[in-house]
């Protein structure tokens, strides 16, 4: 929330790119750190895969939490801001 609050505060550049944030909500302890730490980067390694990461990351967020993340309760959060 934090990091979404910062970026709507700011003034746009010029540009006005899209700018990603994601979320894995991830429980305060070294075993869950190192699980979603493996999660996000298999994340990312799908969004670095995309041709147009703009358009196809809220569905490749979407099908990763149906896919993926089945073995657990925590949430992918995926939204778009732009400056």
């Amino acid at each position: 929330d934090a990091v979404i609050d910062d970026l709507q505060c700011r003034e746009p550049t010029e540009e006005f790119k899209a700018i990603h944030v994601i979320c894995l909500d991830t429980k305060d302890n070294p075993h869950e750190a190192q699980l979603q730490g493996t999660v996000a980067l298999e994340l990312c390694w799908l969004l670095e895969q995309t041709e147009d990461l703009d358009s196809e990351a809220p569905e490749l967020v979407e099908d990763f939490q149906e896919q993926q993340m089945t073995h657990t309760q925590i949430k992918v959060l995926h939204q778009i801001c732009y400056l």
